[in-house]
């Protein structure tokens, strides 16, 4: 009857090396040696151990190249350094170069993640591993996948390559490249980058991401596009557009998401580009301002008004336009869709304008009011009305103005038709001027295509 183990040194393979952390040791139930072309080999049969150093390798088999210092693992390959522990059905160790090679589908684990792949490195003086094919990693926040993965275990930094997918509970982030830190929860996105939170029905796409987790801040470049889609109570869909230079989310204790420099956004009926915007997304608001050094104010076009001044408000409620607030030199033009040169015109300190089942029903100026109102009689035009006041109300029907009142120190003169035909552009207030950047869709969204 066989012994195991009970002469270690007879079923023992050893390579001297100059250091002793060099040498390989590989214990088994039986032992078989061979030559071939000069190449000394040793099988090692049945529970088989083999250790070099603090590293540990127990499988079925082992094929000893004696000459090479390498070996070929087969059956049950379980690979221990430390914390680490690699499982495969076959793998291939070199003893000078101090790594393993699988290129059968191979674990790693190591107390803070599990990462599988189709093959792998794992480089034991570097704790460091090469994934390659079907990658998968999995802590207790993430998943990870890609084509390539890098992995250094003592600083937990992953360097993933190819169809990269990194996602939580709440969102997912597409790209082809990414350098991620697990302990600083920090991210780095390259080229291609998509996010897409399924919860919210949001999804950005750019070509460079940096999120900071540990400082709840997130910044994409590389003039990326923003999509949101509201559902309606009757289940219409309004997809708001935002496209900007640069987007920052901060998610503390009010959720909001910023576009700086060329911002353009469109939602339904909804135009409009500044430099400057805030979504607040637990909000249902959408703000646009003026940034100190910018030339000219955000301009937002509505149906067929446009409406001017130095911070916007946009409130929705329940998916709908719910009302508009207007600060500082603020304006808003509207045109008669029956007359090219006639526009209802009025500006003032602070315009609401109010919104139901997303037409514009009512309109309220307050302090130094000016505006300019166009008469008609049995729908033919009949002069307009220049007025000045403290307050003014402006009602609406089918989005287009039914009646002003104004309120307050007023002041109004009447022009008669015969004046003002041919001549409509001399009747303008001091903050009159026709935009023609409005943002198109189609260009938009063209480069997400």
């Amino acid at each position: 009857m066989k012994k195991i183990f009970l002469i270690a040194f007879i079923l023992t393979a050893t390579l001297f090396a100059q250091d002793k952390s060099d040498i390989i040791r590989v214990i088994g139930e039986s032992l078989i040696g061979k030559t071939e072309n000069g190449i000394s080999f040793r099988e090692v049969i049945g529970n088989v151990v083999m250790t070099q150093g603090n590293v540990r390798v127990t499988c079925n088999k082992a094929i000893q190249n004696l000459t090479n210092n390498n070996a070929e693992l087969i059956g049950n390959v379980v690979v221990m350094q430390d914390s680490i522990t690699i499982h495969s059905e076959k793998g291939y160790y070199f003893g000078n170069e101090k790594y393993v090679y699988s290129n059968k589908h191979l674990t790693l684990e190591d107390g803070h993640v599990e990462l599988t792949a189709d093959s792998g490195y794992y480089y034991f003086d570097l704790k460091k591993s090469i994934f390659n094919s079907n990658v998968k990693l999995v802590d207790s926040v993430n998943i990870l996948n890609s084509n390539k993965l890098t992995y250094f275990n003592d600083n937990q930094k992953v360097i993933a390559v190819g169809k990269v997918n990194i996602s939580d509970e709440e969102s997912s982030i597409f790209c082809d490249s990414l350098i991620h830190f697990r302990e600083q929860k920090k991210s780095n996105a390259y080229n291609n980058v998509k996010i897409v939170n399924e919860k919210q029905q949001l999804t950005i796409i750019g070509e460079e991401l940096v999120d900071e987790g540990m400082n709840n801040y997130t910044r994409i470049t590389g003039n990326p596009l923003l999509t949101k889609i509201d559902t309606t109570e009757s289940g219409k869909e309004d997809t708001l557009f935002i496209r900007a230079k640069v987007f920052e989310a901060k998610e503390d204790s009010v959720k909001t998401l910023l576009a700086i420099d060329s911002v353009k956004i469109i939602r339904g009926d909804l135009f409009s580009v500044n430099n400057y915007a805030i979504l607040y997304r637990d909000e249902n608001r959408l703000m646009t301002k003026k940034m100190k050094g910018d030339k000219n104010s955000p301009i937002l076009w509505f149906t067929n008004s446009q409406l001017v001044g130095d911070s916007i408000n946009i409130f929705l409620s329940n998916s709908k336009l719910d009302s508009i607030q207007i600060r500082n030199d603020a304006t808003i033009l509207s045109k008669n869709k029956n007359y090219e040169y006639r526009y209802e015109q009025i500006s003032g300190d602070k315009i609401n304008m109010y919104f139901r089942d997303g037409k514009l029903k009512l309109t309220n100026v307050d302090g130094g009011v000016l505006s300019i109102y166009f008469m008609y009689e049995k729908n033919e035009p009949n002069g307009l009305i220049k007025s000045s006041s403290n307050k003014a109300k402006m009602m609406f029907e089918n989005n287009e103005v039914v009646n002003v009142s104004m309120y307050e120190a007023v002041q109004s003169e009447y022009h008669p038709e015969k004046l003002v035909k041919g001549n409509e552009l001399d009747f303008t207030i001091p903050t009159f001027i026709i935009y023609k950047n409005k943002p198109m869709k189609a260009e938009l969204i063209q480069r997400s295509k």
